[in-house]
């Protein structure tokens, strides 16, 4: 019995060990060359951000930015798929229904990471190369370089589960050019390979085989510049023909974007689209009416108001809306129809764009005095 018990013990022990070392791994940070390598892995998880790993990587950042040996940070994402599909929802949706502190917790330390990104005073290159979206978008687009790859697909698909697209988006969103930031927001459309390129969120267009033998290459750079760094990336963008032919996937319907969606309120927006009538614009109703009505207001507002303030404003703002949809409906009730039930059908409460009163939008937005978020 006791050779049993010890054995038990050992197994326990052993399964203790790879769940620490698990988690340890799932996010490696190495420094190689002159270069500060970032590795989301969790790759079953499409390398969704949680909160041990954005608390890994956020001093990380701020130990290379102060070092002289370090010249430029890489992040990027493991397993083929994903270089990060977003946060760990399920995480935060249970522990909203049990009001636990991960609510603040999480918010706050994913847009400080966000910031931290945005300011950092050493070149920043994210290989964004599969699945990016929400908080993946948060840790590459605010860097100074972001690649993508044929495999690319870029979305913030906030709306769908009741929320906004956070991370920043209200400041990187309405500066794309036209309003495609405000259509990409509001319908959650996906964008692939090139199209990521096209519409600003990458800055280069690498083929996906080819990023080891780049990562390679920044890493054995001496002493590096910005200007330098540039270079390299550009003569991997200027060698790679991968649908160099293709036009922009949205470009005959960039007339249609620009002016139905330069609305002032959603109910406009919509209006618009159902006078259009054309099979995009009213493929764009379907879209939009399986949203959130509440998550809808939010955002045209976020968007609207961040296009004028700086990245520190905008990471407040969202911090407020996101505390506000932690004490919703909405965001229960998506993630429930969209990730536990997949039934897709959301009964979103208030269930109209004309029940989400200004009056309630407006208290989204209202200051938090000590709780808000501090940069």
């Amino acid at each position: 019995r006791l050779r049993a018990l010890n054995r038990l013990q050992v197994i326990l022990q052993h399964l203790k060990m790879s769940k620490q070392t698990d988690s340890a791994a799932e996010v490696l940070l190495e420094k190689k060359g002159g270069a500060g390598i970032i590795t989301l892995n969790r790759p079953k998880a499409l390398n969704a951000l949680n909160l041990p790993m954005i608390q890994k990587i956020y001093p990380q950042i701020k130990t290379w930015e102060q070092d002289p040996e370090t010249f430029l940070i890489i992040i990027k994402g493991t397993g083929g798929k994903a270089f990060c599909a977003g946060g760990d929802i399920r995480a935060i949706t249970e522990a909203g229904k049990v009001g636990d502190k991960l609510i603040q917790d999480f918010f706050m330390g994913e847009y400080r990471l966000n910031n931290a990104i945005g300011t950092c005073k050493k070149p920043y290159v994210a290989l964004i190369d599969g699945i990016t979206m929400g908080g993946g978008v948060g840790v590459s687009v605010h860097g100074h370089f972001r690649v993508a790859t044929e495999k690319t697909v870029f979305a913030m698909p906030e709306t769908a589960i009741g929320l906004f697209p956070d991370v920043g988006g209200g400041y990187f969103l309405p500066r794309l050019s036209g309003k495609i930031g405000y259509y990409l927001a509001l319908t959650g459309c996906r964008l692939k390979g090139r199209d990521v390129l096209k519409v600003g969120i990458a800055t280069h267009f690498v083929e996906s085989e080819k990023l080891p033998a780049l990562e390679k290459e920044l890493i054995a750079l001496k002493s590096p510049s910005k200007e330098k760094i540039a270079d390299l990336l550009n003569s991997y963008h200027m060698k790679c023909t991968i649908d160099q032919e293709k036009e922009f996937s949205l470009d005959e319907h960039m007339e249609k974007i620009n002016s139905l969606f330069s609305a002032n309120s959603m109910e406009e927006i919509v209006k618009k689209l159902k006078q259009d009538g054309s099979p995009f614009a009213m493929k764009q109703l379907e879209t939009i009416n399986k949203m959130s009505p509440t998550s809808l207001k939010l955002t045209l507002r976020q968007l609207r108001e961040g296009a004028s303030m700086s990245l520190q404003e905008v990471l407040r703002m969202e911090y407020r809306l996101s505390q506000a949809c932690m004490k919703g409906h909405d965001f229960y009730e998506g993630v429930r129809a969209v990730l536990i039930d997949k039934d897709q059908s959301p009964k979103w409460k208030p269930a109209a764009l004309e029940e989400v009163s200004d009056e309630y939008v407006d208290n989204c937005f209202k200051p938090l005095g000590n709780d808000d978020l501090k940069l």
